[in-house]
């Protein structure tokens, strides 16, 4: 059988420019996901449109022009260096695209790129290690939504998630590394948060949340639980790094609004620990593989300032993997374990 492979990596996305303009039709299409604010299509609108975009683009502006630096957003730097990478490592025979789920390059121009290079089976590649509806649920119907048009569909394989793939948790653990745990009053493996009602629609045997604890373990009926698969990446991180059970927390961050979102909140431990007398902690956000806003901003500037109000001094942050080369190597060799890239 003829055919040619190619790679499609996928990240969140960033505004083109961190002006109000760009950042205000980022938003938009961001939070009008349906898988992101998951309520009825005139409520999120209205919900959107009319409130939290107008609420939060100045705001959201600022911050992403503290992030920005003279390359560009961050996140997009490292995505490309990571397109490169992953291209020189696989070959010219097998095309490598960068994609933003909202903004750009976008899902489509990104598969547009593979399909005039006569690309016909496609690796999909989110770049978010634990699944999500909000996250990798909707790079992934992205796609097909895309392909579905197309005349001749391609082949399409899933990464799904690799949340404690051996590859993924020794690039995270050298990364952390370079830090002495030792130091630290306490270790936090903070995520990114997402509302409950999300973790129970990805639910069909309504397992989730009905005991304390429903997420400690992971198995056939849970095995696609965020939470669940946040907690697993922990306990492979932590058995790596050795460290003991009261050295460390599992949190998450970057809760919107009031409904209840997973627990416990970062920002809450940040402030328990420190009434508790803490005053230096070390962060990782495993999570995220290229830092971002929720990292070199949330963390560093936003929960620093909570944190020292609260009594505590210093929070230090284990980069994202960003473009290191272990990162490349890493995410070819879970692909390869899905299907053969290699010549």
């Amino acid at each position: 059988m003829i055919s040619k492979k190619g790679i499609l990596l996928i990240n969140l996305g960033t505004p083109d420019e961190p002006t109000t303009r760009d950042v205000k039709r980022y938003l938009l299409q961001f939070l009008t996901d349906r898988r992101v604010i998951d309520y009825p299509w005139l409520k999120r609108q209205l919900l959107v449109r009319g409130l939290i975009v107008p609420g939060r683009n100045k705001n959201s502006t600022s911050l992403y022009q503290k992030l920005w630096t003279p390359e560009g957003s961050p996140l997009k730097i490292y995505g490309e260096d990571l397109r490169d990478g992953i291209q020189t490592r696989v070959g010219d025979n097998i095309p490598v695209a960068l994609a933003m789920r909202y903004q750009n390059p976008s899902i489509e121009s990104a598969l547009e790129e593979l399909r005039s290079k006569q690309v016909s089976d496609i690796i999909v590649f989110p770049l978010f290690p634990q699944y999500a509806s909000a996250s990798t649920g909707s790079a992934h119907e992205e796609v097909m939504r895309i392909v579905m048009q197309w005349e001749v569909i391609p082949s399409l394989t899933f990464i799904q998630d690799y949340y404690d793939h051996p590859a993924f948790v020794d690039v995270v653990t050298a990364h952390g590394s370079e830090f002495d745990h030792q130091e630290y009053d306490h270790i936090l493996f903070s995520y990114h948060g997402i509302p409950e009602r999300q973790l129970e629609k990805a639910d069909p045997a309504h397992h989730c949340l009905k005991s304390e604890g429903c997420c400690d373990t992971l198995g056939l009926h849970n095995r696609n639980c965020y939470r669940a698969q946040c907690l697993a990446s922990t306990r492979a991180l932590v058995e790596k790094l050795k460290l003991q059970p009261d050295q460390y927390t599992t949190c998450f961050q970057s809760r919107l609004g009031k409904d209840p979102w997973t627990k416990p909140y970062t920002s809450q431990v940040i402030k328990e620990l420190a009434d508790r007398g803490a005053k230096k902690l070390l962060v990782y956000s495993p999570a995220f593989v290229a830092d971002c806003l929720e990292t070199i901003i949330e963390v560093c500037y936003e929960y620093q300032e909570e944190f020292v109000e609260a009594g505590g001094q210093k929070i230090d942050l284990v980069p994202s993997l960003n473009n290191d080369p272990q990162w490349m190597d890493a995410i070819i060799s879970i692909i390869e374990e899905k299907t053969p890239i290699k010549a």
